[in-house]
């Protein structure tokens, strides 16, 4: 029992930063990039290894166009990044010593990774490396499922690009494993061997669920799906912004900011974070549609920073209940309530209805002004509001309520006018 406590609290120890956080950027690079086409073309075109091998000699990007995403990723109000150094492609973006088959000994001519955490660090950025234990590329990525000789090669091969990824570049925050195939089972991969390797050459690393081991952090993806508070681990959303992790042209169906912030709000609320994914051209360049949206929400959020950012309060089902107009999360222990205002009501006032709690005061986050209020029984109604909704970039706008306690809304599917009829009837 004393051991596990002591796992938990060296696990709530190294992730303060990354709950603090709340928001980062995925950046999905590689030869894929190339051909526009999603980053699984390989895979779902069928295309030969040594076909798909050509890509490597001809890719040029341009000097360290990282820097544009890392200004960019601050500019969002992203406090880390993840980037994939090695997709399901097999190619490496740093100078492996394992394999040839990698950037700086093929068309780009030089380290990437290293470029991209040192872009990282010059922008105040938390430094994430992806690693995909998937590998179209290698001869033994497919056959170590069933050849023993193979997996051993296999897992070696891996572990010697883990080690190399976690010796090379000084301090790096977050391990981010990816699809576990074909190996079924952590014994087979040998994923404890290899995370407690990466523990010992950063004990403050993080490490993420898809090593089959269960480490610090879930990942469900393209589903803002919060995960149960368990052992101080935390979990975090993986979104496109439209549709593909690899740049994709055709990929038009951009995710609006009003989509992004409410993806944040309820990673806010339930103590999670958005891990937002950008796909660069083959160039390095970021997709003007990335840049203006990134550059809007970077806008946004730098006004209503102090609901996004810092420990929260996770939300309490039964504490909170659904509006028309908008949507909870909480900090301060639960005192401190933050409505994030999706609908405008439009008529000069906001009605919130059920809160049982005693509030002290009430501001306008978006325009930084108190608001006046009546609390009296059942109903909350802010007044003197304008008839505009005042954010401009997404039409969302964000109230903060003190409180004396605890914040408690109570509603349920009832009428409290019905239910006091029938009483006296």
């Amino acid at each position: 029992m004393a051991r596990k406590q002591a796992e938990i609290a060296d696990r709530l120890r190294r992730m303060r930063w990354w709950r603090d956080a709340r928001f980062g950027m995925f950046v999905h690079w590689g030869l894929y990039s190339q051909m526009g086409r999603h980053e699984w073309v390989m895979n779902r075109e069928r295309i030969p290894r040594r076909e798909y091998e050509r890509y490597a000699a001809t890719w040029k990007p341009q000097p360290r166009p990282m820097r544009q995403w890392a200004r960019l990723a601050r500019q969002a109000g992203m406090k880390y990044m993840v980037l994939t150094t090695k997709h399901h492609e097999g190619f490496c973006l740093w100078d492996s010593q394992a394999t040839d088959y990698n950037a700086a000994r093929c068309g780009p001519g030089r380290d990437l990774v290293r470029e991209y955490v040192e872009a990282c660090r010059e922008f105040d950025l938390k430094i994430g490396l992806y690693y995909s234990l998937m590998d179209w590329h290698h001869p033994d990525g497919a056959r170590c499922a069933a050849d023993v000789a193979a997996r051993r090669r296999f897992c070696a091969y891996t572990q010697t690009l883990v080690r190399e990824l976690l010796t090379n570049y000084g301090r790096i925050d977050i391990l981010w494993y990816d699809v576990p195939w074909p190996l079924k089972t952590p014994a087979l991969w040998e994923s404890a061997k290899m995370n407690a390797m990466v523990r010992r050459l950063q004990p403050h690393i993080i490490i993420n669920n898809r090593s089959q081991l269960p480490e610090d952090f879930d990942t469900p993806e393209e589903q803002v799906a919060p995960q149960p508070a368990q052992d101080g681990r935390g979990w975090e959303a993986c979104m496109t912004y439209n549709g593909s992790w690899g740049y994709m042209p055709s990929a038009i169906d951009w995710r609006s900011n009003r989509e992004v912030l409410e993806m944040l709000r309820t990673c806010t609320a339930y103590d999670g974070n958005l891990l937002l994914n950008v796909g660069p051209k083959a160039d390095g360049t970021v997709p003007e549609e990335a840049r203006w949206r990134l550059s809007a929400l970077g806008r946004w959020i730098d006004t209503h920073a102090e609901a996004l950012y810092g420990p929260v309060t996770r939300v309490d089902t039964t504490q909170v209940e659904w509006m028309p107009t908008g949507s909870w999360s909480l900090k301060d222990a639960g005192c401190t309530a933050y409505f994030w205002c999706r609908h405008w009501p439009g008529n000069g006032e906001l009605v919130l209805g059920g809160i049982r709690s005693k509030i002290r005061h009430i501001a306008n986050v978006t325009r930084g002004l108190p608001v006046a209020f009546t609390q009296s029984g059942a109903r909350t109604v802010l007044t003197g509001l304008p008839r505009r909704c005042p954010d401009p970039l997404a039409g969302v706008t964000i109230f903060k309520l003190v409180c004396d306690g605890k914040f408690r809304q109570v509603l349920g599917p009832g009428c409290v006018v019905l239910r006091d009829r029938a009483r006296r009837s």
